[in-house]
């Protein structure tokens, strides 16, 4: 039986990518983005549904047809299109995995550990160190700073994000601010009071954002093929 259901937020419009093509359909060994992103849960037994919030359609990406995958609109931000995609989302599936449609080489290897932290403290997601000085301002750039934030205490963020399904509908039914300012699903678990396990990401997970992203996706893809299986 089917435990786990994958939602994909895939509605944004690449501004930041800087070019007039959509970084998810970028060509990634062959599939593009989002297909290598689908495929990481389609190949799994126990995710039985994966629900992607687009405007894209399977004329456009064909793997959008495949059997599992639902499509619905995406929303005016990010939390919102996770919000309309977790609606689609049956109360038969009791785990819900937010990933992001940019990150195409997540391995099974994380998911798996981060189901397992989910299933053991209601919601899980992988980060990072964050090795970066931070320092925070009010204002952008040029501008005087506030305060330098202590690096040791401070994560990045990565996904994918695993909670309860039932949790999530009620973290975004109870959420005090704007969902435009929502900018991680377990931020919206922690303004409701759920408890968050955070546990180590993986380097290669990495968010395709610039076109520097997609140039280092495609070194990691090619390397994970040529690299010989001593097992």
């Amino acid at each position: 039986m089917s435990s786990l259901a994958a939602i994909l937020p895939a509605a944004g419009l690449s501004t930041r990518f800087g070019r007039r093509r959509n970084k998810l359909l970028e060509d990634l060994g062959g599939q593009s983005v989002i297909c290598r992103s689908i495929e990481a849960f389609a190949s799994r037994d126990d995710c039985g549904l994966i629900v992607v919030a687009t405007g894209f359609s399977p004329q456009d990406v064909p793997c959008l047809g495949q059997k599992r995958v639902t499509l619905c609109p995406g929303g005016t931000c990010r939390a919102e299109s996770v919000q309309r995609a977790l609606e689609c989302v049956p109360e038969t599936i009791e785990w819900v995995a937010v990933h992001d449609a940019a990150r195409p080489l997540v391995s099974q290897e994380l998911i798996d550990r981060v189901l397992g932290a989910a299933q053991r403290s209601g919601a899980a997601g992988p980060a990072q160190p964050v090795h970066l000085t931070i320092k925070e301002s009010d204002t952008r750039l040029p501008s005087t700073t506030c305060r330098t934030l202590p690096r040791g205490r401070l994560w990045a963020m990565q996904t994918p994000q695993i909670m309860r399904r039932a949790d999530l509908m009620t973290a975004f039914e109870k959420c005090p601010i704007p969902l435009s300012e929502v900018t991680d699903d377990l931020q919206l678990m922690e303004l409701a009071g759920f408890p968050i396990c955070l546990i180590p990401g993986e380097d290669d997970n990495i968010k395709i954002t610039t076109p520097m992203d997609l140039a280092i996706a495609r070194t990691i893809f090619t390397g994970r093929q040529t690299t010989p299986d001593l097992s």
